[in-house]
């Protein structure tokens, strides 16, 4: 965690972009003008929110996540929790800050799947080569599942990612009891028509011989 751009030069991105002559943009150094604000209407935030133009305007979006629990009210963090990013913070010259009243209220989980009616996504990519099954996003138990996960379809990815932490041990309560479709992100995005309704609409395809005892628990996991 820390300052975006800082993190992107820490981790290659910036070299690479140089290396394979594609363009960055940091959405914390936006202009005004590049975000797009969502009236409140039927979602649990106060006063609407602001959603980067990037995505609204992509031919295409892929996007890359991680498979890991999250302590900071989120619970899990997987395809709908990582749209989070997408919200400004605070539009250049508001003062209202959209991120403390996401994390302040127990609503948090409702709004994160709002976030996710806004834009479509054409893939998701998640690594779960290691995972964080307590504490996240940065710190916590580690595991290896040793899998990257691939769909179209932000709800059933994140099911198969809550089933996986469950798979490998994840003691965080809110994350390792009760039906999957019936937590709070995953429940109202289906609610909202992103994805999946439920565990049978969730097909489970193994790429590889060594993946099918991992897809076979998977789809045990999901039932449950």
């Amino acid at each position: 965690m820390g300052s975006t751009r800082d993190v992107l030069e820490r981790m290659g991105v910036m070299g690479l972009s140089h290396k394979l002559a594609f363009d960055v943009v940091v959405l914390d150094e936006e202009k005004p003008e590049r975000w797009q604000k969502i009236e409140k209407g039927d979602t649990h935030w106060m006063r609407g929110f602001y959603i980067s133009k990037e995505f609204l305007e992509a031919d295409k979006v892929v996007q890359t996540c991680c498979l890991k629990t999250h302590r900071f009210g989120g619970h899990h963090t997987l395809s709908l929790k990582n749209s989070v990013g997408l919200v400004a913070k605070k539009v250049p010259g508001g003062i209202y800050d959209y991120m403390w009243e996401l994390h302040a209220m127990p609503n948090q989980r409702l709004k994160i799947a709002e976030i996710n009616a806004q834009y479509k996504v054409d893939l998701i990519l998640m690594d779960g080569i290691k995972a964080f099954v307590t504490e996240g996003p940065e710190r916590g138990k580690l595991v290896e599942p040793n899998l990257m996960i691939a769909s179209s379809d932000r709800v059933a990815i994140d099911a198969v990612g809550v089933a996986l932490l469950r798979i490998y041990g994840s003691t965080t309560k809110e994350v390792a009891s009760g039906g999957i479709f019936g937590l709070e992100q995953i429940c109202r995005a289906a609610e909202l028509g992103i994805g999946a309704k439920s565990a049978s609409e969730i097909k489970v395809v193994p790429l590889n011989s060594g993946a099918e005892s991992e897809a076979s628990a998977i789809r045990e996991t999901l039932q449950k």
